[in-house]
């Protein structure tokens, strides 16, 4: 039995933010990820890598990579904007597909830029943000695609209400994203282990448990939490990766461990400062695999 290890380009710094930071271009990140051993990647955000299919599965596997899904923050609480998310989806699942992707990791944006303010919803609002969502899970689905939904920063399903509460109301997995959720104030292990049946997708984060409290307080920005270095290599923070991974395992979880160390790079960065904590924490959850029953890694 083996683990499937996969990166994404955010730990690079390759956000859909404006005015995030420094992007690296797509052939330094890819071939980091190759050099590093890692298997696959998430796409990353709309037109960091190519949009036609074609010139997509060549990069991919210049690079000896799978794709294995795509993050799509889109407005689904908006009727006004329900169309235009469908068809955002459709795009993007068509591409996703098109490349061999397996899962359209789906956020509820807010419809502001970036991840620092978020407006409260109401009743009819949150009805929509349901059933927009479900409508995209069968838009992917016609592409062989399964939709999972991404508790996350600065969206509308962040907290451990709106996660138990969107559990209640849609039948979509999560995709669990441990440094997110607990940014958001759930104990992700507890999560997993309140709904085993519903991880559908798994992100792998570690984060530093005092920016997340001043996150979650309102006494810093998301974004400027990244930049002071919230989120750090696996081992390092403040998650318990182990048990998490464990518990997963254990729960006959088998889909991709996604590496995901949110990064926002200044001019000023180390341009090999996302290769090395990927490797960091690529080596911490070596580790961690390696004392599982009957666990490896290809």
């Amino acid at each position: 039995m083996t683990v499937k290890i996969a990166a994404a380009p955010i730990s690079w710094g390759v956000c859909e933010v404006p005015g995030w930071g420094r992007v690296l271009p797509p052939a330094t990140v890819l071939g980091e990820m190759a050099d590093l051993g890692l298997a696959a990647t998430e796409l990353g955000p709309p037109g960091y890598l190519p949009t036609r299919p074609a010139d997509l599965k060549g990069l991919l596997a210049g690079h000896d990579l799978d794709l294995v899904g795509g993050f799509l923050a889109v407005v689904l609480h908006d009727a006004a904007a329900a169309e235009s998310t469908v068809d955002a989806a459709e795009r993007s699942a068509a591409l996703l597909a098109s490349a061999g992707a397996e899962v359209l990791v789906l956020a509820a944006a807010t419809g502001l830029d970036g991840y620092d303010e978020r407006p409260t919803l109401g009743v009819a609002q949150w009805r929509r943000l349901v059933d927009t969502a479900a409508r995209v899970r069968d838009v992917a689905a016609r592409h062989g695609l399964r939709t999972v939904l991404h508790p996350h920063v600065g969206t509308h399903v962040e907290r451990t209400g709106e996660v138990e509460r969107f559990l209640a109301d849609s039948d979509l997995p999560l995709c669990l994203d441990t440094g997110h959720l607990l940014i958001g104030g759930t104990d992700p292990v507890q999560l997993a282990r309140r709904h085993p049946d519903r991880i559908g997708h798994l992100h792998l984060k570690d984060v530093r448990a005092d920016l997340a409290e001043a996150v979650r307080t309102g006494r810093l920005g998301y974004a400027e939490a990244v930049r002071r270095g919230i989120y750090v290599p696996l081992g390092d923070g403040d998650v318990d990766v182990e048990s998490m991974v464990r518990f997963v395992h254990g729960a006959g979880y088998r889909g991709w461990y996604v590496l995901e160390q949110d990064t926002a790079l200044g001019e000023a960065d180390p341009v090999d400062l996302p290769a090395r904590h990927t490797a960091r924490s690529l080596d911490h959850l070596d580790r961690i695999i390696g004392r599982l029953p009957a666990g490896g890694r290809p």
